[in-house]
């Protein structure tokens, strides 16, 4: 009697211990499916705020094109009516003056529409869309530019490389403004996997512990990057300038 009691309680314990294990498996297994969820659902998130926001860029690149340049048009118009009317040299002379400004303002909203409309993110190469940021740092000839990457580098996603060009205005205007640097590395280079985007500058550095430097821009930069399953790593001082390494799974 006592043995099939001790048998019979040893199963009960036996019974409990598995209950357990399987208690904790199934539970990780869920914290597990959470986690994924929460990662695609924030991966979604992003998507769509950067497709409503190039839908909006666009929306208001073709209002700046079809309704405030056709109206600044048409006031163009009138005033070189009134030229042709007015004889008194004076107001001619004001008129002129004022119709030059809206051909500026025309100008410049054209170069803005543009900016806004294109889809040049979607169309080039990430190498190509750094690339073209470089070129824009170098006509201030303030700035050593030194970029460099390899040439097999396909990166489809038009998220992904919006996100790291982003990082590298972000860095490349921070280095300008904050850094007091001359000279500007950038390379970007991948393996089968991976994609690394490098970027460093010999300028006076900061303490990226101090939360007053690490501003809005460096936040949105490490959020945009953990959303697209990136690492993340930045290094700053005042001997070695800054140096800021981005790697993305491809």
């Amino acid at each position: 009697m006592l043995i099939i009691f001790n048998v019979i309680f040893i199963a009960f314990i036996g019974a409990i211990i598995l209950f357990i294990r399987q208690y904790r498996i199934k539970k990780r297994t869920h914290l597990k499916e959470l986690e994924t969820i929460d990662v695609l659902h924030k991966k979604e998130l992003l998507k769509t705020q950067m497709e409503i926001q190039s839908q909006t860029m666009k929306y208001i690149g073709r209002e700046i094109h079809d309704n405030i340049g056709q109206k600044l048009t048409l006031s163009s118009l009138y005033l070189q009516q009134l030229v042709f009317e007015n004889k008194t040299e004076q107001i001619t002379d004001n008129i002129n003056n004022i119709n030059d400004i809206i051909n500026e303002s025309l100008t410049e909203l054209r170069h803005l529409s543009k900016s806004l409309t294109d889809d040049t993110v979607e169309n080039s190469s990430i190498t190509e869309l750094i690339d073209e940021e470089c070129k824009k740092i170098r006509v201030l000839q303030k700035h050593d530019i030194i970029f460099s990457s390899t040439l097999d580098i396909e990166l489809n996603s038009y998220q992904k490389k919006s996100i790291l060009l982003r990082v590298t205005q972000e860095f490349l205007q921070n280095s300008i403004k904050h850094s007091k640097c001359t000279q500007i590395h950038i390379s970007i280079f991948n393996t089968k996997s991976t994609l690394t985007l490098l970027l460093k500058d010999n300028g006076k550095g900061f303490d990226v512990k101090n939360i007053q430097t690490n501003g809005i821009g460096l936040k949105n930069m490490k959020k945009r990057i953990k959303m697209i399953k990136g690492d993340f790593k930045l290094k700053s001082n005042t001997i070695n300038g800054t140096k800021l390494t981005v790697e993305i799974p491809i």
